[in-house]
């Protein structure tokens, strides 16, 4: 029975290998020389046993004396020797190197003194080969599985390393020369043409594209780019020709912080990586005594009681005890975990910075937003021109060239909503009266611009208005005009996205906002946050997210999400870290745990989704490969398992497990 069922698996085995040749070579995502080589080698060495399993030992016999005598039985212990070396001799050359460097308890160390035992039993014996070559066969098949996972999710993570830019075109002489990204300084102008990757971080100065940004945010859509726009090293110029002001040097571009994060994330191991590298120290030798202890000492007590050491039968039963207690499976499949998690994220354009705030990440019951670029656009939009005793185009026209000569942020979202050229012959006079506004003389007019308390200072009473935001009052010659609401507008994503996480559990939302408790309350509201706290200076904000830790902690983990400079201090200070990539600030970048590189809020609730889905496989993996080996030691222990049931309880439980990991490299949005 033994003989039709080891036949039939090393059938299936050639099967197996054909379809996954045939399967995983298709498309553009090929196998790779090793890995062909890999399958080639376990096919050849099936087809090989196969085909000695097929011809009776009686056959070998008859050639006993053809030469010398016991040749036949030399002949084909010569065959399988061969085939075991051809299969193994990489296995076993880890572990003489292992040996040498006294650093020799691992799988390697395991499967070369069990397969070798076997084969020993065998000699002794004149018994059946196959053991110690199906244990080593079905051993390199749970290794092919293990370096195809750990490859296809290093691929993902590699095809990052193809947004790095070659060069950099600048204009030398009326002449395009090529150069190295490294060499451009700041204010450099460079040239991007159609098809070519953009090298560094600047501001479009002339001409007008569609940028594809899938390498760095992970989403298909299209960019339209025209003068003034800010462009991201890494994302590719599809149409127009492009000339961009640099506004960082090549080493802290964003393409530049995204590889180095990336390359960073595998050094930061989470608490059940550690606990299992730990596990495997002590594991191994202990495993190792107890096998000693069974072929040793059991048979001289056996003597000592039964006058019967059993030796052979003790022997063969630590060698399937080896088999068995060998970790691999745990040792793989963790870190394969969290590493496929980490390449699968990044592909959606979520940088997780390490394994460890994976682990975080899918504990967070209580997440803390910033509201300005994080929740909002982070730029101000005129949303409302309320007019008194003059036309709206008029009142704009007037307030556009009041504040034609001021950088702010309010003043650049007036010119944006004019959006005509302003003409500078008709401004005669520009004061800007700090803390109140701008008053200018425009055509034969006095215009003011500003908040409340310029009004009054002219002797103007201004009307209030009944919309929340920011309100720009106009006053012309003395004469209430008319005012101006401004706000900074919600992201479309943002509501989905509160939604998404208290559908996932969060418990708790919470927004920190700079801005006026009205205002912040009204964003807040429309998004359906629990709690707003508004008029937070950046130190404000640290002392009310140490009392949010204090109140919410215990419940789980807290995590805080932003993009300025002055949530760096928050960000480092939260269980886990959240930036916003895109736009955000190199100091936001830097200090947080996990990136954002699209700004899209809705990312959050994906990035807690990957966390959460690889801590469960995680702890699938680890439960099912201890339940069975601990099953499977018993058995051994009181001779109920033969080589077969260790290949399974090894290999079998490795092969499982890492298809089970590979599940981590896909993300469902």
């Amino acid at each position: 029975m033994a003989y039709i069922i080891s036949n039939l698996l090393l059938i299936l085995v050639i099967i197996a290998v054909c379809v996954s040749k045939y399967i995983f070579n298709k498309g553009q995502n090929k196998l790779t020389k090793k890995q062909i080589k890999g399958l080639n080698q376990i096919l050849i060495t099936t087809c090989s046993v196969l085909v000695l399993q097929f011809i009776p030992a009686e056959t070998f016999q008859k050639l006993d004396n053809y030469i010398f005598e016991d040749f036949g039985k030399y002949l084909r212990f010569a065959c399988y020797l061969a085939i075991y070396w051809f299969i193994g001799k990489d296995v076993l050359k880890k572990s003489l190197v292992g040996f040498k460097n006294k650093q020799f308890l691992d799988e390697n160390f395991l499967m070369a003194i069990a397969t070798i035992g076997a084969f020993a039993l065998a000699v002794y014996e004149n018994g059946d080969y196959l053991e110690a070559i199906a244990v080593m066969l079905f051993y390199m098949i749970g290794e092919w599985f293990e370096k195809f996972a750990v490859g296809k999710s290093r691929k993902n993570i590699s095809e990052l390393m193809d947004i790095r830019p070659d060069y950099a075109n600048i204009e030398v002489d009326n002449q395009i020369k090529q150069v190295a990204p490294e060499t451009v300084k700041i204010g450099d102008i460079i040239i991007i043409n159609p098809g070519e990757k953009i090298p560094l971080d600047g501001i479009v100065v002339n001409g007008t594209s569609t940028l594809n940004t899938s390498a760095i945010t992970g989403e298909s859509a299209p960019l339209n780019v025209e003068p003034d726009s800010e462009v991201i090293s890494g994302c590719i110029n599809l149409n127009g020709v492009l000339k961009v002001r640099t506004t960082k040097v090549f080493a802290e571009t964003t393409v530049s912080k995204i590889l180095e994060l990336v390359e960073e994330a595998s050094a930061n191991k989470s608490v059940s990586e550690k606990f299992i590298s730990k596990f495997a120290r002590y594991y191994t030798p202990i495993v190792v005594g107890l096998a000693a202890f069974m072929t040793f000492v059991v048979p001289i007590l056996n003597y000592i009681f039964t006058k019967d050491a059993n030796f052979a039968s003790w022997l063969y039963r630590a060698l399937n005890f080896l088999v068995i207690s060998c970790p691999c499976a745990i040792v793989v499949s963790v870190p394969l975990s969290f590493f496929a998690s980490i390449g699968g994220a990044s592909k959606e354009g979520i940088l997780i910075k390490g394994s460890n705030y994976i682990e975080v990440l899918s504990k967070v019951k209580t997440i803390v937003f910033d509201k300005t670029g994080t929740l909002t656009k982070g730029t101000f939009e005129v949303q409302g021109i309320h007019h008194n005793s003059h036309e709206k185009e008029v009142l704009l026209k007037y307030t556009a060239h009041a504040e034609s000569a001021s950088s702010h942020p309010i003043s650049k979202s007036i010119l944006n909503a004019y959006n005509k050229p302003i003409d500078r012959s008709i401004v005669h006079k520009i004061e800007e009266i700090s803390g109140h506004g701008i008053v200018a003389q425009i055509e034969d007019k006095e215009v003011a611009v500003g908040n409340d308390k310029l009004m009054q200072s002219i002797g103007v009473t201004p009307l209030p208005c009944h919309h929340i935001g920011t309100i720009v009052h106009i006053a012309i010659d003395k004469k209430y005009a008319g005012h101006i609401l401004i706000n900074d507008s919600i992201k479309e994503t943002s509501a989905q996205a509160i939604s998404d996480l208290k559908n996932q559990g969060i418990t708790e939302t919470i927004m920190l906002s700079g801005d006026n408790q009205k205002i912040a309350d009204d964003v807040g509201g429309k998004l359906g946050i629990n709690k707003i706290f508004g008029n937070l200076l950046p130190t404000d904000k640290v002392a009310k997210f140490e009392e949010i830790i204090a109140t919410n902690g215990a419940n789980g983990k807290v995590a805080f999400v932003g993009d300025g400079i002055n949530d760096a201090p928050v960000l480092t200070r939260a269980d886990i870290g959240i930036a916003m990539g895109a736009m955000g600030s190199d100091a936001a970048i830097e200090a947080a745990d996990v990136v954002l590189m699209d700004d899209n809020p809705e990312k959050l609730s994906q990035a807690i989704k990957i966390a959460r889905k690889c801590l469960t496989i995680v702890y699938q993996n680890i439960i099912f490969a201890l339940v069975v080996k601990f099953a499977c030691l018993l058995l051994s222990v009181i001779g109920f398992a033969n080589l077969y049931m260790a290949i399974f309880a090894d290999v079998g439980v490795l092969i499982l497990v890492v298809i089970n990991a590979i599940r981590c490299i896909f993300v469902k949005k």
